[in-house]
């Protein structure tokens, strides 16, 4: 049987190397950019989901719903066998479903961070959101967040104080969550029936 293929959020590039042994999986990227216009997630998956089904290879979408209102679970019913990582987005992935559902019922205005969203904040909220040329634009765009949540996947704590930082510009008090790689290292390890590296 051929290798199995994951086809995965940039985002997740740097915790999916973490997480999966060497050699065990194929791993196609696509680009992380895709977050800030989710109507393009499922047709920039849809032919390698295609052309894998046409080649009998087994594939896992290491995305979750990720904005595409549904969209991305009615095309993986067209493709039987296929699973996605659980959950709405990443942030559910990583912090569990009930630590992310009392976080966001604590304070529904809340802006959260991920290790690879602090890195890069600048070229994905703050350039990708138009405010480094707009920045009146932050309080039409933060006008109902109330503070910024990161949720770590590694104790960096030069990325914490990155992360405090990108709060800060956006004028919202900031909270750190040490969260771990546990979630997605579950999902991918049952899903494409690999043993995880990390727990």
């Amino acid at each position: 049987m051929p290798e199995p293929l994951i086809v995965a959020c940039g985002a997740l590039a740097r915790e999916l190397r973490a997480v999966l042994p060497p050699g065990t999986a194929k791993v196609h990227y696509l680009p992380a950019h895709l977050h800030n216009r989710p109507e393009r997630i499922v047709p920039a998956l849809a032919p390698i989901l295609q052309e894998a089904a046409d080649s009998g290879r087994p594939v896992f979408v290491a995305y979750a719903d990720c904005g595409t209102g549904g969209g991305l679970d009615r095309l993986l019913a067209d493709h039987p066998g296929v699973e996605r990582l659980p959950g709405a987005h990443c942030y559910e992935l990583f912090a569990g479903a009930e630590l992310f559902a009392a976080l966001h019922d604590d304070e529904p205005g809340t802006f959260f961070l991920t290790d690879f969203l602090a890195r890069h904040f600048d070229a994905l909220v703050w350039q990708g959101l138009g405010l480094d040329r707009h920045p009146a634009l932050r309080d039409v765009y933060f006008a109902n967040y109330r503070r910024a949540v990161l949720l770590s996947q590694a104790n960096d704590l030069g990325l914490i104080a990155e992360a405090r930082r990108a709060a800060d510009r956006l004028g919202l008090r900031f909270e750190h969550r040490h969260v771990g790689r546990g979630g997605l290292a579950a999902a991918i390890s049952v899903s494409v029936d690999l043993p995880s590296r990390v727990a």
